[in-house]
């Protein structure tokens, strides 16, 4: 179905089914599809834009012209050539916690990096 994707990948000698729905439309056909019982999953993700963030809120909009999956392939693209994929691979981020948070988890980490939309002011 275009705009769901469902894998299962073997972890640990235990196989995980999942499926990822893009767009609010396939969104509800997953959970139709487990209501009913005609699915079952262990991890479901659910992008509401179509296409994921590369075709949400605050990407460049004109009207009558939609150019999300360019956008999309361009940042996979990106990200495929780009040296450094991972965070915890980048020389910046390891020398932050190096120098200033210990270790990934640490009680510094989780109270400089964690934040509650709750706490928040505007």
């Amino acid at each position: 179905n275009n705009g769901i994707r469902t894998a299962e990948v073997t972890i640990a000698g235990k196989t995980v089914k999942e499926a990822v729905a893009s767009g609010l439309t396939n969104a509800r056909k997953i959970c139709e599809d487990i209501l009913s019982g005609k699915a079952d999953y262990d991890f479901v993700e659910i992008m509401a834009c179509p296409g994921g963030c590369a075709g949400g809120g605050g990407q460049p909009i004109s009207d009558g012209e939609e150019l999300a999956s360019e956008r999309g392939a361009r940042l996979y693209d990106i990200d495929g050539a780009n040296p450094i994929r991972f965070s915890h691979e980048n020389p910046e981020v390891k020398a932050l916690y190096d120098e200033e948070l210990g270790t990934p988890l640490s009680e510094k980490a989780h109270a400089l990096l964690h934040t509650e939309q709750k706490d928040w002011s505007l």
